[in-house]
């Protein structure tokens, strides 16, 4: 499967080995670059990024307000500001969440080159029809993250963050959350809802090995939403209102991979004539 530099010669296990040790150690570099770049645009990083969802001006807080207005819920999305402080408790909490946040923002930008090397190390095993037709493969892939990194920050988030900043089992009782559990929400929100938003790649190649077919996927529908709403259920706060949100996206999704499960295999059946006949 891997790059070699004799194309023609078939490479041993351990050959395998080595070529995706050294895809591995290039995308580990590509992913320090980018986090030590996010290092250095501190400011940017947290003050602009990470605690924008906190503000009341919020993009997606605007929205709310102005769709509740107009539904006469004002006073459910319209506030000034959310009733909670942010803290670091740890004597390198601050540094340390530095360190890890920007770890964090390093894989999402190198995202693109991590596919790119994932491809590398996967296209030698292609027929050259195979690699000509997948080229896009790493073009969707990447907007597809990012579609599901902006869904994940802009609307994952925001729901989160105002459902349980605001969320008080008695006024005697404050919302200071700590600076660890504050990011850890934020990055499994971004960086879960990049990687479900993979979902139509993951059934191309499971269609494309045989594992998955279109039947099973229409078979196992019901249960699959299920499992949506569990899942929305783990990265969102337990309203009904952001599970909704979350699982509706999902579900349009496996929608989508139905199709493209139909047309792989649709296309594999068509080969499959044309080199019997």
């Amino acid at each position: 499967m891997a790059a070699s530099a004799n194309p023609g010669k078939e490479m041993s296990f351990l050959g395998h080995l080595e070529e995706l040790r050294w895809h591995l150690i290039r995308c580990t570099i590509a992913i320090v670059a980018m986090g030590m770049i996010a290092f250095l645009a501190k400011s940017f990083v947290f003050d602009t990024l990470l605690l924008g969802p906190k503000s009341a001006d919020f993009p997606t807080y605007r929205i709310l307000c102005r769709v509740a207005t107009f539904l006469g819920f004002e006073d459910s999305f319209c506030f000034t500001e959310l009733p909670f402080r942010i803290q670091s408790r740890k004597v390198a909490g601050q540094f340390s969440a530095h360190i890890w946040t920007s770890i964090t923002a390093g894989f999402i930008v190198a995202f693109p080159y991590v596919i790119y090397e994932f491809w590398r190390f996967i296209s030698p095993g292609l027929r050259p029809n195979e690699r000509r037709t997948s080229r896009g493969f790493i073009v969707i892939a990447s907007l597809l993250f990012f579609t599901g990194v902006l869904f994940g920050y802009y609307v994952v988030t925001p729901l989160s963050i105002n459902f349980l900043g605001s969320y008080q089992v008695s006024e005697q009782v404050f919302n200071d959350f700590d600076l660890d559990s504050y990011i850890a929400l934020v990055r499994s929100a971004t960086v879960a809802s990049g990687l479900i938003f993979e979902l139509p790649i993951i059934i191309y190649f499971l269609t494309k090995i045989g594992l998955v077919t279109p039947q099973f996927l229409r078979k196992y529908r019901k249960y699959s939403l299920v499992l949506v709403l569990i899942l929305s259920a783990i990265i969102t706060p337990p309203d009904i209102a952001s599970q909704i949100v979350v699982a509706v996206p999902i579900l349009i999704l496996y929608e989508i991979s139905i199709y493209i499960s139909k047309a792989v295999v649709k296309k594999q059946a068509k080969k499959a004539k044309a080199a019997h006949g």
